[in-house]
C-alpha cells in the first residue's frame, strides 16, 4: 500500500516538471532564437522482492527474479538544437545563422556568452550589441576583437554590411574596407551549454569550443523560435491526465489504507 502511495507521488512531481517544461516553451513560442527543451522520463530504481502477488521477469540465468519499481523522474532537460524559420526583416543589425552555431557575445564583465537571437543594434558608442548591452564579437585578421568601446570603428546601422561568410564590410573615405569576421562558434555535444537567461547559453564546465563551418548568416534576417504551439498543447492536455491519473490512484490508495486501518480497528 505504502508503494503505491509513494509510486503516485513520484509520478505526480514528474508530470508537473514536465508541466514546468511545456510552459516555458509556450511562454518563448515568439522569442526569436528560442530553442525548445525536452524532458523525458526515468524510472527510479527496482527492487527484488521475495513475496507473492509480485511480477515475475526471468534472468539472464533462466531463473524468476521478482522486481518492484519504485516510481518515476524526469531526466536532464535537453534542448532541441533544430533550426527555426528565418523571417526578414529588412533591418541591417538583424543577424541569423542558417546553419549550425551560435553568436558569441561580450558581457559588461567581459564574460563571454553565446545566442542564437541576432536582433542586435548600434549604441551612442558605435558597437553592435543585443537588448542587454552584449557585445557582437567581430575578430579581425590578428585576433583581435574590432567590435568595442574605443576600437579601431564605429558602426551605425547605415554603414555596414555582412556577407554569408560573417564578413564585416564599413565605409571608409576610400571605399569600403574589411571589419573583421563576426565569430560564430560551437560546441562538442549536444547539451554542452547551460541556460543563463535573456536567451543566453554559457559553457558547461570541460566544454569544448570550437569555430563553427557549417553555416551561412543572413543579414536582414531574424531566426524564430522552434517551439510547435500544436504539439506543445497536445503534450501539456497528455501530462495533465496523466497528472489527474496519479492523483486518482493516490487517492485510490488512501482510501484503501483507510479502510485497512477501520478494519483493525474493529
Amino acid at each position: 500500500m505504502l508503494r503505491l502511495l509513494w509510486n503516485s507521488r513520484s509520478s505526480m512531481m514528474a508530470q508537473q516538471e514536465k508541466l514546468d517544461v511545456i510552459s516555458n516553451n509556450i511562454a518563448n513560442v515568439n522569442t526569436n532564437g528560442y530553442k525548445k527543451i525536452n524532458a523525458n522520463f526515468q524510472d527510479l530504481v527496482y527492487e527484488s522482492l521475495d513475496r507473492k502477488g509480485y511480477p515475475v521477469s526471468s534472468g539472464a540465468d533462466g531463473k524468476g527474479t521478482l522486481q518492484n519499481g519504485t516510481g518515476v523522474k524526469l531526466s536532464e532537460w535537453t534542448r532541441d538544437n533544430m533550426q527555426g524559420n528565418l523571417t526578414e526583416t529588412g533591418l541591417s543589425t538583424d543577424l541569423a545563422i542558417d546553419g549550425t552555431g551560435y553568436f558569441e557575445v561580450v558581457q559588461p564583465d567581459n564574460s563571454k556568452a553565446y545566442t542564437r537571437a541576432g536582433s542586435f543594434t548600434t549604441d551612442a558608442n558605435g558597437t553592435i550589441v543585443d537588448s542587454n548591452g552584449n557585445r557582437l564579437s567581430i575578430i579581425d585578421e590578428q585576433g583581435n576583437d574590432v567590435n568595442k568601446v574605443g576600437g579601431p570603428y564605429k558602426f551605425d546601422k547605415n554603414n555596414f554590411k555582412v556577407d554569408s561568410n560573417g564578413i564585416v564590410t564599413i565605409k571608409g573615405n576610400n571605399g569600403d574596407l574589411t571589419a573583421g569576421k563576426v565569430k560564430v562558434s560551437n560546441v562538442i555535444g549536444d547539451n554542452s551549454m547551460i541556460s543563463v537567461g535573456d536567451n543566453l547559453y554559457m559553457l558547461k564546465t570541460g566544454a569544448e569550443i570550437l569555430e563553427s563551418k557549417d553555416y551561412s548568416l543572413r543579414q536582414g534576417y531574424l531566426e524564430l523560435s522552434n517551439v510547435d504551439i500544436a504539439t506543445e498543447m497536445t503534450d501539456m492536455l497528455m501530462t495533465q491526465r496523466a497528472f489527474q491519473l496519479s492523483s486518482n490512484a493516490l487517492k485510490t490508495a488512501d482510501e484503501m489504507w483507510q479502510m485497512a486501518n477501520n478494519m483493525r480497528s474493529k
